[in-house]
């Protein structure tokens, strides 16, 4: 896997309006933010996405998801929130690590397009 720019936000190389810290992982404001709120929780092991993730990963993955819970308490999105992780070109994804996106503080549309 090569190097990329949440991996430079983990090591502080560059900065980001962090939210969260923990040892497993980090959680900042996104900086072209897609709703009021857009909060992406990253994993600080350096997985490319999703479907690159393993069996050795399940308790991460489910600490992220209880990460995303944390941090959307913490922001006040008590109306609700969309929790989205993009695999691959085809799904979006613009950085290979993997990154749950939060979008709240408005009404999310369906399908999502």
């Amino acid at each position: 896997m090569t190097d990329t720019i949440f991996g430079k936000i983990i090591r502080r190389e560059i900065p980001a309006d962090i939210v969260y810290e923990d040892d497993l992982a980090l959680a900042f404001k996104d900086v072209n933010p897609q709703a009021p709120t857009h909060i992406l929780v990253i994993p600080k092991k350096p997985i490319p996405c999703l479907s690159e993730s393993g069996q050795e990963d399940q308790a991460l993955m489910g600490h992220l998801l209880m990460t995303v819970k944390k941090v959307a308490a913490q922001a006040n999105l008590s109306n609700g929130y969309r929790v989205v992780i993009n695999n691959g070109k085809d799904g979006g994804q613009s950085v290979d690590h993997l990154h749950l996106h939060i979008l709240g503080d408005r009404a999310m549309n369906w399908p999502p397009g």
